[in-house]
């Protein structure tokens, strides 16, 4: 019996020992040789998936850790198998429930590793965890683990952040435009309108005027206008455009200073400057202040939002794609063409690489692609426009999509050369930190760096580069196209830039005076040789300008409701005042001198030879006193405009003697003068009140501004024909009731 109980007790203790010195020896350690004093815990990374060890761990509350709490037992850099781990959880945020980890009792594993999964609790906050050698007496027998639960509705509160943020942003963005705008437009205006061969001072104008406007789509689309304006030539455009992408880099620098904090303190300075100031002009630099503080705002609100993002793989991994170039350009465009604003994409791509989101090689090919989707806008106000104007839009997108097709090629070099230039950041931080403190300068030194270079290797050959365009889309027969009426040079998005919109304003009256100087020229041949289609092609010409005069004084009426200098509504009423005498004067043409022209033709019966001298002689000063207006109206030049007058006085004295000669010709017997009597009187009144209308046109330069009963007599007068304008004409007086 002791035998058999004495060999049971040894086969037990063999097969214990065995056991033992199987699980203990695969790294040549034996039970007796482990000191449990020596035996160290370390972190380590985990047997999922995880690559690194994470300083942190994130998750929404009530939801398990994608990372496992993972440590690794040693003795001595070998591997202890089968020692128990403790895990605890050491602490959570109040009220919170339903923390809990897969196991808190782990045996290491082969390879001397033990694992657990924590479910984080239902509060967002800080949850600490703990991992120990089970019964070990050594020093190094504990690590901690440190996690962090987010809000349950964080996805809500990203969206709401981002897209409140990115509308706050935008709008302040587009405030401080508009603000700019009005300062300066006057200046702006001056600096346009003048044209310049010169190709340096082109783009400084380009980068000036894009600087104030913060838009270099906006600069585009008014060298679009301004070509087919004619007020500058498509080669003449070319270095403006340069400039424009160079000024459109200046709001990415701005917004690369990191004043966020500051925002509030910006937006009430703006508010108060805005808010107290009864001066238009100051008005307008305390909303371009407050615009600016909106702007900082935006950023601050869509970096705050994004916090949860740093630690958001998913998000991680598909930024980490964007260091495909491809990819990076074909976002960029996309967005930007959108948002209508290379600036506005530029600064979102700050805002991301103030948090540390993208390095450098992932921003470059987003700004790449800003710089192709800021020509979308020019593109678009070109498909209406004529020939000459839609180069301006193409040479715009070849620029920038030649200057893509360079630098893609080169974007590590590029950015190590805008490492090189930018400011280092603080030595002590290392990964998503440091990148958010140096990552967005660099940003806006490689947007400008992109331009000022496409500029540097364009500029030289810009004459070539004009010529080529050219001959790659010449000009086509106008006659080919269809035609429709419309404006040409009216553009709704400048209204709110009143000085750069009177301009476009005044180009488009100077085109519809001209049209009504060519009814009225072509319409004295019909007294002479009747002809039913120019009978026809006359009224048409003057159905397009009642359409201009429509359109016309309803952009300018628009234009009177922004806020506008004394000047400028002075301006205003001016250019309706011109807009109306010229369409009075195609009103004449087809109400009154057409049908006269057909009641003659129904005479069969010609004017004598003084009396067709007589009348072809007053048309032609008429026409004169016509292209005198034009002049007037384009310069404003109050000498001319009193010559004008002084000249219709005299066309007074020689309608009053053709009168008498025409009398004269009555009492002797004249055939001719007898049977065209009546057409002859009234054909000369006519022309006599087209010739008072284009002098009113002068009138209106000389008189407004003065302070007397004859101006509110005229703007009253005024007032009534735009309220009577569709209805039968509006019967006007001599020059004495003006």
């Amino acid at each position: 019996m002791n035998r058999c109980l004495y060999f049971v007790i040894s086969i037990i203790i063999f097969t214990l020992a065995a056991k033992t010195t199987s699980a203990y020896n695969a790294d040549s350690l034996s039970v007796k040789s482990i000191d449990s004093s020596k035996v160290k815990i370390i972190k380590k990374n985990g047997l999922s998936d995880q690559t690194s060890i994470p300083e942190n761990y994130y998750q929404t509350a009530s939801y398990k850790l994608d990372n496992s709490f993972c440590v690794i037992v040693k003795q001595d850099s070998i591997s202890i198998p089968n020692w128990p781990v403790e895990f605890k959880i050491i602490s959570t945020p109040n009220s919170s429930k339903g923390t809990k980890l897969t196991d808190t009792l782990v045996y290491t594993n082969k390879n001397g590793i033990a694992e657990v999964y924590a479910t984080l609790g239902s509060v967002e906050g800080v949850y600490e965890f703990s991992a120990r050698i089970y019964n070990s007496t050594g020093e190094n027998d504990i690590v901690y683990f440190k996690s962090f639960a987010r809000k349950g509705n964080w996805v809500f509160y990203l969206l709401s952040g981002i897209f409140g943020g990115l509308g706050i942003f935008l709008f302040g963005m587009d405030m401080m435009s508009k603000a700019l705008r009005k300062a300066t437009g006057n200046k702006l205006r001056s600096i346009l309108s003048t044209i310049t061969n010169n190709r340096i001072m082109a783009v400084g104008v380009g980068t000036i005027v894009t600087m104030v406007i913060q838009s270099s789509s906006a600069t585009t689309v008014l060298l679009v206008s301004f070509v087919q304006a004619q007020l500058m030539t498509f080669a003449q455009s070319l270095g403006i455009i340069l400039g424009a992408g160079i000024g459109s880099t200046i709001t990415a620098q701005l917004i690369a200073f990191k004043i966020t904090d500051y925002a509030l303190l910006v937006i009430g300075f703006g508010f108060l400057i805005y808010f107290f100031s009864k001066s238009k002009k100051v008005k307008n630099i305390g909303s371009s202040i407050l615009g600016f503080g909106l702007l900082f705002f935006g950023m601050w609100i869509m970096s705050s939002s994004m916090q949860p993002l740093r630690t958001y793989e998913p998000f991680i991994h598909l930024l980490r794609q964007l260091e495909n170039p491809i990819l990076g350009i074909l976002i960029g465009t996309i967005f930007t063409a959108l948002i209508q604003s290379s600036g506005a994409f530029a600064g979102i791509i700050i805002v991301l690489g103030s948090q540390g989101f993208i390095t450098l090689e992932a921003a470059i090919p987003l700004i790449f692609g800003a710089n192709i989707g800021t020509c979308v806008t020019a593109l678009l106000a070109g498909i209406n426009a004529n020939r000459e104007a839609k180069r301006v839009a193409i040479a715009h997108t070849l620029f920038k999509v030649f200057g893509v097709l360079i630098f893609i090629l080169w974007i590590p070099q590029l950015a190590d050369f805008v490492r090189s230039i930018s400011p280092l950041g603080d030595n002590t931080l290392t990964g998503k930190e440091y990148l958010g403190q140096v990552v967005p300068r660099q940003i806006a030194n490689a947007h400008t760096i992109f331009n000022i270079t496409l500029t540097l290797i364009i500029l030289p050959f810009i004459n070539y580069i004009a010529d080529w365009i050219v001959k790659i889309f010449p000009d086509i027969d106008e006659a080919d196209k269809e035609q429709k009426f419309q404006t040409q040079f009216l553009e709704e998005s400048l209204i709110s830039t009143p000085a750069l919109a009177l301009s476009l304003s005044k180009a488009e009256i100077i085109q519809m005076a001209k049209k009504v100087q060519n009814i009225v020229d072509k319409v004295s041949s019909l007294f002479f040789n009747y002809n039913d289609d120019l009978v026809d092609e006359i009224k048409d010409q003057e159905t397009e300008i009642n359409y201009l005069n429509v359109h016309i004084s309803k952009y300018l009426m628009k234009i009177s409701q922004e806020s506008l200098a004394e000047e400028r509504t002075d301006e205003i009423f001016q250019m309706v005042h011109c807009v109306t005498e010229l369409e009075q004067i195609g009103d004449i043409v087809s109400k009154r001198l057409i049908p006269l022209s057909k009641k003659k033709n129904k005479l069969n019966v010609g004017f004598s030879e003084v009396g067709e001298t007589e009348i072809k002689d007053f048309h032609l000063r008429t026409m004169k006193q016509i292209s005198r207006a034009i002049i007037v109206f384009k310069d404003v030049n109050l000498k001319s405009a009193k010559r004008m007058e002084k000249k219709y006085n005299k066309y007074r004295l020689i309608e009053l003697d053709s009168r008498r000669t025409h009398f004269d010709r009555l009492r002797d017997d004249v055939p001719e003068t007898i049977a065209t009597n009546q057409i002859h009187l009234e054909l000369m009144e006519l022309l006599k009140r087209i010739s008072s209308h284009a002098t009113n046109i002068a009138r209106i330069f000389l008189e407004v501004g003065t302070d007397n009963e004859e101006e509110v007599v005229l703007k009253a007068r005024l007032s009534r024909i735009r309220k009577n304008k569709n209805e039968s004409e509006v019967e006007i007086s001599d020059e004495e009731n003006i």
